[in-house]
């Protein structure tokens, strides 16, 4: 497998950028790349992508040298088989069942010993059966990345010991749901700043895993260095395509409106 661009960046201590893809097109994976992002964030929990789709965007990411990062609508185990052996480099699992959760998720990204993986040489994942199985494992537990999202109060309660696992490279935090589940509305409640530092210290302490936290998301909107101080690894940075484009095309609509008097 090759070299995971997102993993490589938080061993070096910076901040790896992802952005969402969004659209169902592959050619936005490839635009993603070509832009400057390390990661393109695919998502299954809440788009209608289907795997034929996930797989060309997956081949988009590695033309252009960037990690395919795949968000799964449960842990389940057979869909995150599938998707890495497609070649998927990242796994991000959302609303994760607290540890034992965080558990399920490592035992279906990692080979043994580190995990459960089901084994396959001919796959893309292998390069087709091209690369020797001994190496495959290897590289495939070195490079893929997996992400936790801590989403709930059980989770919340227990990111000390799913920090603390073994093959958990991220624990991540969605604004919105974590919102929710303090009973928050604004943004700038002190509460919601509160519990996302509290968690932070908590990851720091331990060591091992670093934080996801979205970048600019309206729902707790943080920069590139307030995510750094954090301790954050690796962001998905909003807005998503479809904002960028509506804001895009209605700018330009209105300044030819404006050039031309038109008023409606």
């Amino acid at each position: 497998m090759q070299t995971n661009r997102v993993k490589k960046l938080m061993r070096e201590g910076q901040l790896a950028l992802g952005t969402y893809v969004s659209l169902a097109d592959p050619q936005v994976v490839e635009i993603i790349g070509l832009a400057g992002f390390d990661a393109a964030f695919i998502d299954m929990e809440h788009t209608a992508f289907e795997l034929g789709l996930i797989e060309r965007m997956i081949v988009a990411a590695d033309l252009v040298g960037i990690t395919p990062m795949v968000r799964v609508p449960d842990n389940d185990e057979k869909l995150i088989l599938r998707l890495l052996d497609m070649g998927a480099q990242g796994i991000i699992i959302p609303h994760v069942d607290g540890v034992h959760g965080a558990r399920q998720a490592v035992a279906a990204a990692r080979y043994p010993p580190v995990g459960d993986r089901g084994g396959a040489g001919g796959t893309r994942a292998a390069r087709f059966g091209t690369v020797s199985w001994t190496d495959h494992v290897r590289t495939s537990n070195e490079e893929i990345l997996l992400s936790v999202m801590a989403e709930d109060a059980h989770a919340i309660s227990e990111i000390e010991d799913i920090a603390a696992l073994d093959g958990v490279d991220l624990v991540a935090l969605g604004p919105t749901d974590l919102s929710q589940t303090l009973g928050v509305t604004d943004p700038a409640d002190p509460r919601l700043r509160a519990q996302v530092e509290e968690i932070a210290e908590t990851v720091k302490r331990v060591g091992k895993a670093k934080l996801q936290i979205p970048m600019n998301h309206p729902a707790f909107p943080l920069g590139a260095q307030e995510l750094l101080d954090l301790g954050v690894g690796y962001t998905h940075v909003a807005p998503p395509p479809p904002a960028l484009l509506m804001r895009e095309m209605s700018n330009a609509v209105q300044t030819i409106h404006q050039a031309v008097g038109r008023t409606g």
